[in-house]
Formats: C-alpha cells, structure tokens, sequence
C-alpha cells in the first residue's frame, strides 16, 4: 500500500511515517518501480505500535528499546515489563509536579485583585519568587 493509505490504516501522519523511517524506528520500505513507498502490513503494524507507544508517553527512545524487545523473540516478557514500570513512574513524578504548579498557581489566580497592572499578583509571582506578602495584596486591594 502507498503512504497515504499505510497513514491512513495507523493513525499516522505522513511526514510522521517519513521522521520514523529517518530515525531508524521504521525500516526503509520497499519500493515501487515509480519509486513510491510501498507498505506492507507488517510494517502498518509496527507504525501502529509506534502510535501507540507515543500515546502512551513512551519517548522515541523506548519506543526503540520497546521493538527490539518485540523483534528478538527470545527475550523475556520481564524486559518489557522494566520498561513499562519505569515509565510510569516517570508518569507519576510529571502528575506530581503538575499537581504542583496547579495549586501554585491557584494560589496566585486566588490573590489576583484584579486591580492596576503594577499590582498584578500574578505577573509577581513570574517576575519574583511568587510569594506575595499580604500588606503587598492589601495595598494593591485599596
């Protein structure tokens, strides 16, 4: 099949498809005798396990760790089972530190007077540490 459907039947984009094959995670694909990229299922497959990956946060590297995991039928289940573990455990420290900044900034979103802009509490807390006194707040309030 030619690019567009291989696109089409994985869920990738075609400039997508192009940057696999560039960084090595999809292998060239065969040729017609025009020239025009020619996909078999298999390799629709992987493209879909690439998506997939993606969708699920893996970055290109473990993606790339994850296939040859999928390729060498003689590894262990245990290999890909690191791997998952310790992605979402990288998961859980980004939610923490989203969670974080959240409240953060609630915090200053809550102390917004929404008076002068020279009062904003939260252009503050960007230029400065973000800790705002409260004689500042009541000062800007007045």
């Amino acid at each position: 099949m030619k690019i567009s459907e291989a696109a089409a039947a994985s869920g990738c984009h075609l400039e997508t498809i192009r940057y696999y094959e560039r960084v090595g995670l999809m292998p060239p694909p065969a040729r017609t005798a025009s020239g025009y990229r020619a996909y078999r299922p298999a390799e629709v497959e992987r493209l879909r396990f690439i998506s997939r990956g993606r969708e699920l946060g893996f970055s290109l590297e473990e993606i790339r760790s994850l296939l040859r995991l999928e390729d060498d039928s003689k590894m262990s289940c245990g290999d890909v089972d690191a791997i998952a573990r310790t992605h979402l455990a990288d998961i859980h420290l980004r939610t923490d530190e989203l969670q974080r900044m959240a409240m953060e900034l609630e915090r200053v979103i809550a102390q917004c007077a929404g008076g002068e802009r020279e009062c904003c509490t939260i252009l503050h807390a960007l230029r400065d540490t973000g800790i705002v006194s409260k004689r500042d707040v009541a000062r800007c309030r007045v």
